[in-house]
């Protein structure tokens, strides 16, 4: 079943359709769009016809969650976020054929046909079944509206269609104790009548065509997922939902009703393909029908369901459409050992990075590529990053074609000398140079990007070798005609890097041709001439004087970012602290009982073999009194000799390891859980004051 073709005509790459429910963050960059342009880019070096599509997902729950939460209209949403992811990708180079959107009408026409064509050939059966409904907000819960615990690893907070502790899909008639996220009622059962698509009846197809067809080429964690949902065995699965937002479903008895955005959004990709052929004068029927193309899709791990079982299901059952070659999805990226989370706000967004670190799109670029989660979660951390960019961007890349830069021009006004009889150090350093397009093209055409960008660190290794090995500031003192050649080799491995590294660092790229003077040359270099051509850039060119390529980051810009982070992480505890309930209430003479005084705190020693007492003896103004407090874990004695403090007075004495406590001194904690003194802290308050 599995197409294998060697040489596909063209190309039709996918990328997930980010939500517009909020921007792009890192993990987001690392899973789908910083691989899927590096794949991207590979490929038009190599001079084939690609069509690498995309475009913002603007249906669906979250959307309307995002909606009701800010108090604004679904539209207001998804015209804000799209603006933002949109510029974003832009800005950080992702070279999208088409950025599209699921509100456009090429979309809703596409996913209206395409639901048409599967109802008229019988390919959906008709239910009415029980759903979850929300009687306080007299609306059906769709899976996002709908919270509870998973039934399969106990998760309280596992959504209506997915739980994110353990990755399980479900649905939201699953959930145990599930409630409404609208209004946080209990919902009831109430009947609805929704068309499914039966995917059992695609189970035989799905196992020749995946476990069969691409057993040995598709990673281990898309073949492992797929099977198990095979092996579960498939079942019909809604393709409408009970909401207001969404395309409405097309046929008689869909009033009320929307198409569920699992079924629209991947259609996104079809519709997002026509959108650009027909602004580029093409026919996008090829790039989706003909037998010769090879569709890659990029996506997340979260996406691998929906788009090795359920979309092929679909386009199986249309019958006009291929499938997908490959899905090589990747896992998760956290960020400092925690999850990403746009809700929580624990997140790197790819906006706020490109603010902060201005004309740096490729340190990020790198480094993601470089922490890629291909096979397993990963973690991103920002002394990583600084740590990537200190010791592999600056000290390795940049700094060998800052050293060929400034010495061609040092020694020969920037012309490319003309070399003499090569020794056998630089006839094994040309032919080791030329091994790389192979190299660095094997890993990326087995989806390994991790392992093809340290290919192309490597080339920067072998010219910095080559350099140190040669010294060419000692020998030109000796031998002016070998320097040469010396030069006229690292200037060949330059030009490789610009050529090669441009896939994962297309920013660097263009300003290193830029330097090497490219745009002079006859022939633009493709990836072939780079491993067949001995003089990619010739003797007698002209090139431009150093440019720094990378500049290192401080220590300062790190802490920055972590200060950052650490803001985020208090905001979040303070938001999800639990507040003690009210107590019972109580009338003013209640309260009037209590007396409570100003007081200061004038001796303080630990209590002996107690580990949180501090025996305090207090000026009331009343009198001096011994209290014995529980705050010797937050508190040393020496440390609040002196303190105004807030005191009931009036409180019966107790015995506290045989020490009478006559009084209580006010408290209460902050978000680490450390103690803290009701203070009466103006000047001029005075022991004895009463507290009203």
């Amino acid at each position: 079943m599995s197409q294998n073709l060697q040489k596909p005509a063209r190309y039709t790459i996918t990328a997930a359709l980010p939500y517009t429910n909020g921007p792009i963050h890192i993990g987001h960059l690392a899973g789908v769009y910083v691989p899927a342009d590096i794949y991207a880019r590979y490929l038009r070096l190599n001079g084939n016809d690609v069509a690498f599509v995309c475009g913002s997902d603007e249906h669906g729950v979250a959307i309307s969650m995002k909606a009701k939460k800010e108090g604004v209209t679904p539209q207001n949403i998804i015209d804000k976020y799209h603006g933002i992811i949109k510029q974003s990708f832009e800005d950080f180079g992702i070279t999208f054929n088409n950025y599209s959107r699921t509100s456009a009408e090429v979309h809703h026409k596409t996913a209206s046909d395409f639901f048409v064509k599967l109802y008229e050939q019988g390919d959906f059966i008709e239910e009415t079944t029980e759903q979850l409904y929300d009687q306080e907000a007299q609306q059906f819960l769709a899976d996002r509206f709908v919270i509870g615990t998973c039934p399969k690893c106990g998760f309280e907070e596992a959504y209506g269609d997915q739980c994110e502790n353990c990755g399980s899909t479900l649905n939201a008639t699953d959930l145990i104790n599930p409630k409404s996220t609208i209004s946080g009622a209990v919902p009831s059962l109430k009947e609805t009548k929704h068309w499914f698509l039966p995917l059992d009846r695609y189970e035989d197809f799905l196992k020749k065509w995946i476990l069969e067809g691409h057993k040995n080429d598709w990673k281990p964690n898309v073949y492992g997922q797929c099977k198990s949902w095979i092996d579960d065995g498939l079942k019909p699965r809604a393709v409408t939902r009970d909401l207001d937002w969404g395309i409405p479903v097309p046929v008689e008895g869909g009033e009320g009703k929307v198409l569920y955005v699992w079924f629209d959004a991947p259609i996104g990709y079809i519709s997002s393909t026509k959108e650009w052929a027909a602004r580029e004068g093409k026919d996008w029927e090829p790039y989706w029908k003909a037998k010769d193309t090879k569709m890659v899709h990029f996506i997340g791990k979260d996406n691998i369901v929906f788009h090795c079982i359920i979309f092929p299901s679909m386009l199986k059952a249309h019958g006009d459409f291929i499938l997908p070659e490959n899905v090589p999805a990747n896992e998760f990226l956290n960020l400092e050992g925690n999850k990403l989370s746009t809700s929580k706000n624990w997140a790197v967004w790819l906006h706020e990075y490109l603010e902060d670190f201005p004309n740096m799109q490729d340190v990020l670029r790198y480094t993601l590529t470089a922490t890629a989660p291909e096979t397993k979660d990963n973690d991103f951390t920002w002394k990583d990053f600084q740590a990537r960019n200190n010791n592999e961007l600056v000290a390795i890349y940049g700094n060998f074609i800052n050293r060929v830069v400034v010495l061609t021009n040092k020694y020969y006004n920037g012309v490319v000398p003309t070399p003499g009889t090569f020794s056998e150090v630089d006839r094994e350093t040309m032919a080791e140079l030329k091994k790389y397009p192979e190299i660095i093209a094997n890993s990326i055409e087995r989806y390994r990007f991790r392992e093809a960008g340290q290919e192309v660190m490597n080339l920067g290794r072998l010219g910095n070798k080559y350099l140190a090995d040669e010294e060419p500031w000692k020998v030109i003192k000796q031998d002016e005609e070998r320097v040469k050649s010396i030069m006229f080799v690292a200037l060949q491995i330059a030009s490789a890097l610009a050529v090669l590294s441009e896939p994962f660092l297309p920013f660097t790229s263009a300003k290193l041709k830029t330097i090497l003077g490219f745009e002079a040359l006859d022939n633009t270099l493709s990836w072939e001439t780079v491993a067949h051509k001995d003089d990619l850039i010739p003797a007698g060119h002209q090139i431009r004087p150093a440019e720094l390529l990378f500049s290192k980051i401080e220590d300062e810009t790190i802490q920055a970012q972590l200060d950052k982070l650490e803001a985020t992480k208090k905001a979040n505890e303070t938001m999800n602290k639990e507040v003690s309930p009210q107590k019972d209430t109580i009338t003013f003479d209640d309260f009037s009982k209590l007396d409570m005084r100003v007081g200061t705190i004038i001796e303080a020693e630990k209590m002996p073999k107690a580990k949180k007492l501090l025996v305090l003896k207090v000026d009331t103004g009343l009198d001096v009194r011994t209290i014995v407090s529980g705050i010797a874990e937050s508190f040393s004695p020496e440390d609040i000799i002196g303190k105004k403090v807030t005191v009931l007075v009036n409180l019966a004495p107790r015995a506290l390891r045989g020490v009478d406590s006559e009084g209580m001194i006010l408290m209460t904690e902050n978000a680490d859980g450390k103690l803290v003194f009701i203070n009466p802290d103006e000047d001029g308050v005075e022991s004895g004051e009463t507290i009203n």
